[in-house]
Formats: C-alpha cells, structure tokens, sequence
C-alpha cells in the first residue's frame, strides 16, 4: 500500500505545560478523525507517543499536504495549545501496526521519521521520500513555501482556513455560517492567509501524488 506518514512533535510542550500539551493533541485527535471522513479516505489511527510526539496514516497520499495544513490551521486557532512540527513521508507502508502505529513499518513510515529529524532549526513542515523521480523535488518546494506562509497566520485566519482547505472546499457563505460571523469577515481572513493560492498549491499537490502512484 502507498501511503503517507505524517510524524511530529509539540514545539515547547515543556513551557506550555501539561494542560495545554494535552489540549494540543486533543486537536490533534479530534482532527485526524475528520480527516478519515474525506472523500475516499482511510482511517488516519492517530498515535501519540510518550512525550509530546504523534503520528498519523493519511491515504490515499495525495491528501498528506491537505492534511498536514489543516492540522496546521486547528492547531493555531486555539491560542493556548502550542504548535506542531509536521513531517510528511510518502511511500510504501508495509504494515499498518496492531492496535495503533506504535509498531507499524515500511519507507513510508522511515522516510517520515527521517525528515522530522532533518528539519531545519525554525523550520515546522518538511517533506520526505517520494513515490517517482519527480515527486520529492516539486513537493519539497510547495512544503517549504507553505511552511512560510503559514508560520504567518493569525488565529483567526487559521480558524477559517480548517474549513475552507477541507476537500469539499466550502463557499465562503457556508464557513460563515459556521463560523457565525459574516461572509465578508470570512473574506478578509480567508484572504489574509492566502487560501485561494493555497488551494491551487493543493491541486497541483493532488494531481502530482496521484499520477505519480497510478504510475507505481
């Protein structure tokens, strides 16, 4: 099975303190859930190992950038959990685990570990591994762009950014409605983090992972 792997680590879990390490992965959990509710998606089995790291399965792969940004987005929408850092391994998932991912193997499982260890200091996303020879080059530059852009999200975008980046793509209307405040407020901040580009990004990202797999 080709997959991707998202692995990560609380930044400063330790200052944050317990309570809101706890409430981050609580985030965590609740959004891996909604994302094994996408379209043609697989149980994500969130993992949260001892201390502050996590990991989940997200299938099929073409969705691991999505994902990542949206686990991105609810993270920084709740002000008092810490941030993440998020690294993407695509490839072959030999085994899934038992209970959980805790004994889980194959590349992509490797090659997800490897790039969380690699990231650069003030870095939060990275990508690692590929699924054909053009795949690690073009998504290493569209992670490392969007680890950019997103580092500058204020709450409030990144709270209207978890629903716009869903694959649905809901109107702005409709976030609004959830959000109960008005469309044009939705506008603004869906605008201030760069959605529309974001969404085109993801397209690209999409269509790149799937061909790159029916190739496999």
């Amino acid at each position: 099975m080709i997959a991707a792997v998202l692995t990560g680590d609380l930044i400063d879990s330790t200052a944050a303190g317990t309570e809101a390490t706890d409430e981050a992965m609580a985030i965590l959990a609740d959004t891996a859930e909604d994302i094994s509710g996408w379209p043609d998606a697989g149980p994500t089995r969130f993992t949260r190992y001892r201390g502050d790291g996590w990991q989940i399965l997200v299938t099929p792969p073409k969705y691991a950038l999505r994902a990542t940004l949206v686990l991105t987005a609810r993270l920084r929408a709740a002000a008092t959990a810490p941030p993440t850092r998020i690294a993407i391994g695509v490839g072959p998932a030999d085994s899934v685990g038992g209970n959980d991912l805790s004994d889980a193997h194959g590349p992509a499982f490797s090659s997800s570990g490897r790039a969380l260890e690699d990231m650069l200091r003030g870095s939060r996303l990275n990508f690692g591994g590929k699924i054909g020879p053009k795949t690690s080059r073009l998504h290493g530059v569209i992670v490392d762009l969007l680890d950019e852009r997103t580092g500058r999200w204020t709450p409030e975008q990144a709270e209207a950014a978890a629903f716009a980046l869903h694959p649905d793509e809901p109107t702005q209307a409709e976030i609004a409605g959830r959000l109960g405040i008005s469309s044009q407020a939705v506008s603004y901040r869906l605008s201030g983090a760069g959605v529309a580009t974001i969404r085109r990004a993801l397209h690209t990202w999409e269509a790149e992972t799937a061909a790159q797999e029916a190739n496999q």
